[in-house]
């Protein structure tokens, strides 16, 4: 009975291992629940909706909070259901910092620490939003989710390398306008860690403009690193979409299918949910 219990509490609080009526009742109340949460942190940021509705607001976080312990309680009881959580309390402390349990804990963390150790950590409080980046395991997006994530992790290698050419070029461009600019703008160009902001806006094509090179250097310079960011910045968005066109040839099965008439064997291409 103990098992049976856990077994179906587990698949309760996890709707993409068997969708039933009670399923998606649960799921579709905490979805709503997380995003009223979400319009409420926003909402309070609203000087006389916080003032005239500041014990609504509280009391809603409350109840939400003991709501989100309660699920979060279940499952990490329930977890060792999985096969990689089978053993007991290792099992559980494994699961317990995986990345989604860890944005679960993280969201409901400051409530209790202002409640039990007395500190009012205001700050900590946007950490409800936390709970936002729980939809993409609680919605149908899950699957895509999860194809994001692998072509990030298949990828990562390439990714690395093209952000280490981007900070080489800010750096560079950074000491380089700052030689460049020095001398005629000391108080804009004042060193070069001051000087980076510069390469970040430019190197990025944001452009705030205020900071402008004025010599005929420092603007020879500019475009030549302008250009320079324009191509070292598309190669990640490159890396990125080989990565999905890879993630979606995975999807492709080839099958063997034999033709009744002949007995020949055809192949065929079956594209699953990705294709």
């Amino acid at each position: 009975m103990y098992h049976a219990t856990k077994k179906k509490v587990h698949i309760l609080l996890h709707p993409e291992l068997g969708y039933t009526k009670w399923d998606k009742i649960l799921n579709g109340f905490i979805i709503i629940l997380i995003m009223l949460n979400v319009i409420a942190v926003m909402l309070e940021t609203v000087p006389w909706l916080h003032e005239r509705y500041f014990d609504e607001f509280m009391m809603f976080d409350r109840v939400s909070v003991i709501i989100f312990t309660i699920e979060y309680m279940l499952r990490v009881w329930s977890c060792t259901h999985e096969v990689r959580y089978r053993h007991g309390f290792l099992g559980r402390l494994k699961y317990m910092v995986s990345t989604y349990a860890l944005i679960d804990l993280l969201a409901i963390l400051p409530f209790y620490i202002h409640v039990f150790v007395g500190l009012d950590l205001r700050v900590l409080r946007i950490l409800r939003l936390l709970r936002f980046f729980r939809l993409f395991r609680l919605t149908a997006y899950m699957k895509s989710a999860k194809m994001i994530r692998s072509v990030f992790i298949t990828r990562a290698n390439e990714l690395k390398l093209s952000l280490i050419l981007i900070f080489f070029l800010m750096i560079i461009a950074s000491c380089l306008i700052y030689f460049a600019e020095h001398d005629a703008q000391p108080a804009i160009f004042s060193s070069i860690p001051a000087t980076t902001w510069w390469a970040i806006v430019t190197v990025t094509s944001v452009g705030y403009g205020d900071m402008v090179p004025v010599t005929v250097l420092g603007k020879f310079l500019t475009g030549v690193i302008t250009l320079l960011g324009l191509a070292i910045f598309a190669l990640p968005a490159g890396i990125i979409t080989a990565g999905f066109l890879e993630e979606m040839n995975k999807g492709k099965k080839k099958e063997i299918r034999v033709c009744p008439h002949c007995g020949q064997a055809l192949e065929h291409l079956h594209h699953d949910e990705h294709g």
